[in-house]
This record gives structure tokens, C-alpha cells and sequence, in this order.
């Protein structure tokens, strides 16, 4: 291969000890895409290589760097939460075989093709035109993953059809799209700043695409970039799906500058051929008006406007605030870090309950549930654009024509359960934002099934008063927060637990969520783990809420209607829950416990070896929309533990546990589970209250005045 079809020379080499690098998929101004195999998981992915430092002065080099590996930690934050937004599986800095250091970041692996080329080829074979609600259906996950940034207060800067990825048949019912390069806007402004490139190239090299560019991204005086940038991008790949029509005229920069801010012809939905009702066409004027400020000033706003005058009406949140469905793709690939520490890899934990300490109470263990059907998405890959001169190079992955449609299958990133949506966002809620209103009343705690446990046993009537119960379990940055005043405990570093050996610290410490308080990186959303009881209770009470009890915690996971698990009676799956799959076992095989035998609660991979961003799983949210119940961590709960009473009063009025005790309790089993009877929500464990598990974490309540 020569210097110019591989120009860093990487092809054949093994980035970071496990990206071994296999050929070039695509390469232009500012970077080179190459596909490699992680060596571990023997799965594809795509190396992105930032290559423009050559032209930045030396003493600029590092900030470059560092800003790069901060777009990296922004993209991985940002695709944790939203299946819409192409997801960062790690990323690094390499040296080339010139001596220099270059920026690179792992991406996964796509299967279909760009919407440029999906228009290209649909006008060549002359199909019809897309309706509006299939337009509309078509753009939903793009406007979703833009909104999520938006209420950041991030841009992407370049939304243009190169960079919206469809997985599947573009014409499916709801095709499955991805957004790519989000974060590269900013580092490519960066370079021009630093190395001069305006100066060099006469603004032939831009950080976004002339044809979809914004009047402020031409000319600076017409006010800064920002959310409503890509409003206005997102309107002008609206009009080209409706139209067939590229959204403005020009041959030059100067021209396409030109019709970008012509207040005489906006390059609407009507102005390029389509028929669209006026109430559309009014939405996307707002979305295209010269001024920035006249804009719609997030998709999220811009997207309900369209939905409503185009379908009467949002269909889903686009605007929400809650964390989504990353990983609702069971197959999911694994999320690696940098080689310092082996995160979101795990095994059945020690922290938890054993095999061998839990003895079934009957019969054989359940039988697993089914794999997904749903495709590979990801793994590695690239369909990642470089922008050069308003162009752009991609790469495809192989069999794109032939890949099943990805939205068969798929939980919806769009659309979280009715619940979970209303009671976090529900003005009128009792309860404060992020917290689900539980009405109390009586219910069955405990569990007289067959396979119970004695723990567990015996059923006994409860009545509780009504209270607030976090929706999410307590996140890395929610208790960074609450450290940053001084208010808790620093927190995470380590594992504790009684008789835990030196090697046990050794595999299982770097598995703590939050290693490095200067620095979240892309465990923020991940719920905070290795924390004891009383740092949980403390963090609770600091913000004004407290542990829920025993009680409390049954009732917001299970109802009152007898249902086995969160989501009713069907066994635990990939799909449901983050318990132990195909993936944990592999991370056991790698990394032996000699006190721990590998095993598995489902044959498939739920996509997290180690603990998930919270509501990853929105189908095993429980009835009240309290996700995560089950699986994920271990929960605190303020009960100390002790055997239910076997001849209970007729009802226990808020039951609070016994006084005092030598153990806590922990509910909801943990991602490391292998047992489908420790994700009941009737089952029990309990621990030492010092004890730290890199399985423990936390959810709070909150007491509701009483009428």
C-alpha cells in the first residue's frame, strides 16, 4: 500500500494494544478513517484520525491535543444517552511513523449509508418523493440527538445529509438514523485558528459545508454560531427530503454565502418545489430567517413546532431532558477506555451475591431468554465524513443493501415509557424534577412463590403513605456535585468488603465509576458505585431527600398488582435489564476470579459489561416509570436487615425495619448478576454498612406531606 492511499502509514500497525489497524475507509483535510479490530472482542471499529497538526505552530500542538480528547469525551457523553448520535467507543493519541503525535478516536461500525447518497440514489431510480410525515418520520432521530445537545448548550455546526447515517432501509416506516460527526466543527475552527487557514486556502477550507451553511458561519457580523445553526441546517434537509433539491444555488463560497442570507429568496420547503401546508412552511421560514435571534433557538423547540403543524402534534419528547436509550440495542458494542483502566468491563461481582452463596430454594434456574434479533450496529465503523472544501469523503461498511432494517426490533431512542416521561416532566408533580410521585397504599411485600427465598418470605400486607422516589439511580456527576461543595464524601476510588484480597482489589477497584474527581469523563451519566451506606444516606439527606425504605423501594419497583419483575411477569432479558450476559462472562474469562465461576443470567449481550448510563433500559421500567430498578447496581436502602417477622400484624403502617442490626440491605441485584431470582424486586440482600462494591450504589426519597 502506498503513502498515499494510507498517508499516516498506520495500516498493519496496533493502536493502544488492541485497535489492530486493517485498511483506509475514507481520508480528506483534517482526517483518516481507518477500519481496525478491537483484538479482545474481536469486533470491527473505526480508528478516526485527526490529522491537520502539521500546519498548527508547536507550542499550540498540546492545547489542540486536549481539546480533541475533550470532543471525544463530549461525543461519548452525548451517545451514551441517545441511539441517535454515533457512538465514541474510546479515544487516544498515537504516534505515526514520522515522530508525530496524532489525536484518533474509536467510533463504532455502521451498516447502511449516508443520506446524501441514499437522495442520490433514490432521484437516479426515480422513486416518488418522500411524503411530509415521512420526511418528518425520517429526521425525527436527527432532531432528537440535536436537541439533546442543544440543551447543553452544544452545536454540532455541520448537520448536513453526509452526516446523518441511515442503518437499514431508508424507507422503512421509521428508518433508523445516526448523526455523525458532532464536536469536529469545533476542533477543525480551532486548527484554522491556530495555523491561519482562512489566510492559507482564501476560506476554501471550512469547519462546516457552504451548502447548508448559516448566514453567520459566512460572515461573523450577522451574530455568533450556536444551537440555532443547526436549526437552520436541520430546515434546510427538511426542504432537500421533501424537494429533492439541493437547498441553495451557488458555484462558489461567495455565491452560497450570498443565498444563505438573501432576505429576498429563503430556501424553504416551497421555494424548492415541495407542497407543504402554511403552517409547515411558516415553521420553516422561522428556522431559516437570516437573523439568528428571529430563529427557533434549539431543534428541540424547531422540531415540535414542524411535528405540530405538520402531524398536529409532537409525537414524542423531542425536547426531554431525560438520559436515553444507548444501549437499548442489546448488541451493543462494549464501550472501551483508555488501556489505564479496564471500566465498563465487569464480571459477576464479588461485591454481590455469590452462586455459591444463595442456594435455590427449588428446581432448575430459569430458562434464559432468547438473543436479539437485532443487527449488529455497532462494533466499529465508519461512516465518518471529513469535511474538505464544502465536500466530503465517507466510508460505508460492507453489505449496506442487504442489511435488514434496524427499526423492526429496536426499543424506540425517542420515545421513554409514559410513565417515566410524566413524571419527570408533569408540572403539576408533587414531587421535585427527576422524581416519580408514588401513591402509597397497600400492597403485598414479600414473596410466598415456590422459588422464593426464606428472605423473602412471607407475603405480608403493607401500607404506605405517598412519597417521591428518584426516577434514575444517583449518577457519578449528581454525587460530584454534591462533593464539590463539600457536602459528601469523596468517594469511588476502591472496593471494600470483609475478607476482599489484594488481587480482588486489583481487577475490581478500576471498576469504580469515578476514579478521578478533577475529571468525569464519559462516566458521568453511569451511576456512582463503591460508595458505603452512610456516604449514600448522607448524599441523600445533603440534597434534601433521604433512602427510601425497604417498603418504599418494593412498592416504586414492583406496584401493587403481585407483577414478578419491574415490567411484569416475563423473564429477565437483555433488553429488560444490565445483569450479566455473553459480555460479562467474556470480561470473567479474561480477568479470573478464582472465587468467582462465570456465568451468565441471559444468552446475549445487553451491551455493558460494567455498569449502563442510567435509562439505558427503558422496557424494564417499572409501572411508576422508576428505571434501572433492577440491575445496573445494587441499591441502599435505610433498612437494617433482618429476617421477616413469620407472623406479621394484619397491615405494617410504613414499615421502617428493625431498630438497629449489624447489616444494611440492598435491593435490585446489580449488573453482575447471574441469578434471574436477584432481580425480583422481592428479593433481599444485605451487607456490611462499610461495605463499598463496585455493584453498590444508590436511589433516593422523598416524604410527601400528608393530607
Amino acid at each position: 500500500m502506498s503513502t498515499t492511499d494510507d498517508p499516516l502509514a498506520l495500516v498493519g500497525t496496533v493502536l493502544a494494544d488492541k485497535y489492530a489497524i486493517e485498511s483506509v475507509v475514507g481520508s480528506g483535510g483534517f482526517a483518516v478513517v481507518y477500519r481496525a479490530t478491537h483484538q479482545v472482542w474481536k469486533r470491527p471499529v473505526a480508528v478516526k484520525v485527526f490529522t491537520a497538526l502539521g500546519d498548527v505552530p508547536t507550542d499550540q500542538r498540546q492545547k489542540l491535543l486536549d481539546d480533541f480528547i475533550q470532543e471525544g469525551a463530549l461525543l461519548a457523553e452525548l451517545s451514551e444517552r441517545s441511539t441517535a448520535i454515533v457512538q465514541a467507543r474510546d479515544v487516544g493519541v498515537a504516534t505515526i511513523a514520522s515522530g508525530e503525535s496524532v489525536p484518533y478516536m474509536v467510533l463504532e461500525w455502521l451498516e447502511g449509508k449516508p443520506l446524501d447518497e441514499v437522495l442520490f440514489d433514490e432521484r437516479s431510480r426515480g422513486l416518488p418523493l418522500r411524503t411530509l410525515e415521512q420526511a418528518v418520520q425520517l429526521l425525527d432521530a436527527v432532531a432528537e440527538a440535536l436537541a439533546l445537545a442543544h440543551k447543553k448548550g452544544i452545536a454540532h455546526r455541520d448537520v448536513k445529509p453526509a452526516n446523518v447515517f441511515v442503518l437499514g432501509d431508508p424507507r422503512a416506516a421509521a428508518p433508523a438514523v445516526k448523526l455523525l460527526d458532532f464536536g469536529i466543527a469545533k476542533v477543525v475552527q480551532d486548527v484554522q485558528k491556530m495555523a491561519g487557514a482562512f489566510n492559507k486556502t482564501s476560506g476554501q477550507i471550512t469547519s462546516f459545508t457552504p451548502l447548508y451553511g448559516a448566514p453567520e458561519q459566512f460572515n461573523r457580523a450577522y451574530g455568533a454560531t450556536g444551537p440555532w445553526t443547526d436549526v437552520f441546517a436541520l430546515a434546510l434537509v427538511l426542504g432537500e427530503v421533501l424537494s429533492g433539491r439541493e437547498p441553495m444555488a451557488g458555484d462558489t463560497l461567495v455565491q452560497l454565502a450570498y443565498a444563505s442570507a438573501d432576505v429576498a429568496r429563503r430556501p424553504s420547503p416551497r421555494t424548492l418545489g415541495a407542497v407543504v401546508p402554511d403552517a409547515v412552511e411558516a415553521v420553516a421560514l422561522r428556522a431559516l430567517a437570516v437573523s439568528p435571534e428571529a430563529r427557533f433557538q434549539t431543534a428541540g423547540e424547531f422540531w415540535s413546532a414542524l411535528r405540530q403543524a405538520a402531524l398536529g402534534g409532537p409525537a414524542v419528547d423531542i425536547a426531554s431532558s431525560r438520559p436515553d436509550v444507548m444501549a437499548a440495542l442489546p448488541n451493543a458494542a462494549t464501550v472501551v477506555a483508555p488501556s489505564s483502566a479496564p471500566t465498563e468491563l465487569a464480571p459477576i461481582a464479588a461485591s454481590g451475591p455469590r452462586s455459591t452463596d444463595l442456594v435455590a430454594a427449588s428446581g432448575a434456574p430459569p430458562t434464559p431468554a432468547p438473543a436479539s434479533k437485532v443487527p449488529l450496529l455497532v462494533g466499529a465503523g465508519v461512516a465518518a465524513l471529513l469535511v474538505v472544501g464544502g465536500g466530503a469523503f465517507w466510508a460505508r461498511g460492507r453489505g449496506a443493501s442487504t442489511a435488514p432494517s434496524a427499526t423492526a426490533e429496536m426499543p424506540s431512542a425517542t420515545a421513554p415509557p409514559a410513565s417515566a416521561s410524566a413524571a419527570a416532566t408533569d408540572a403539576g408533580s408533587p414531587c421535585p424534577e427527576g422524581m416519580a410521585a408514588i401513591p402509597g397504599g397497600d400492597f403485598f411485600m414479600g414473596s410466598d412463590e415456590r422459588d422464593a427465598f426464606d428472605v423473602e418470605k412471607p407475603a405480608h400486607k403493607v401500607h404506605l403513605s405517598p412519597y417521591c422516589l428518584d426516577i434514575f439511580e444517583v449518577t457519578v456527576a449528581d454525587y460530584k456535585a454534591c462533593s464539590d461543595k463539600g457536602d459528601c464524601q469523596r468517594s469511588g476510588k476502591d472496593n471494600e468488603w470483609p475478607g476482599i484480597t489484594a488481587a480482588q482489589r486489583k481487577i475490581y477497584d478500576p471498576l469504580c465509576n469515578f476514579p478521578d474527581f478533577r475529571d468525569l469523563g464519559p462516566r458521568g451519566r453511569h451511576p456512582m458505585n463503591c460508595v458505603d451506606w452512610s456516604q449514600a444516606q448522607a448524599f441523600c439527606e445533603k440534597t434534601g431527600r433521604r433512602l427510601p425504605t425497604e417498603a418504599e423501594w418494593e412498592l416504586g419497583a414492583r406496584g401493587p398488582d403481585g407483577r414478578i419483575y419491574p415490567w411484569g411477569d416475563a423473564l429477565p432479558s437483555a433488553a429488560h435489564l444490565n445483569a450479566c450476559g455473553t459480555e460479562c462472562v467474556a470480561w470473567m474469562l479474561a480477568h479470573p476470579d478464582p472465587d468467582l465461576k462465570p456465568k451468565a443470567m441471559y444468552d446475549a449481550d445487553d451491551g455493558f459489561p460494567n455498569t449502563a448510563p442510567v435509562g439505558s433500559f427503558p422496557q424494564g421500567a417499572s409501572r411508576y416509570g422508576i428505571q434501572d430498578v433492577v440491575g445496573n447496581v445494587w441499591e441502599w436502602v435505610a433498612d437494617f436487615h433482618a429476617e421477616y417477622d413469620k407472623s406479621p400484624a394484619p397491615v405494617l403502617d410504613n414499615p421502617k425495619g428493625p431498630a438497629t442490626g449489624d447489616k444494611r440491605v440492598l435491593r435490585g441485584g446489580g449488573w453482575n448478576g447471574s441469578e434471574a431470582s436477584w432481580v425480583r424486586p422481592t428479593f433481599r440482600f444485605s451487607a456490611h454498612p462499610k461495605s463499598r462494591g463496585y455493584a453498590f450504589g444508590f436511589r433516593c426519597a422523598k416524604s410527601l406531606p400528608t393530607k
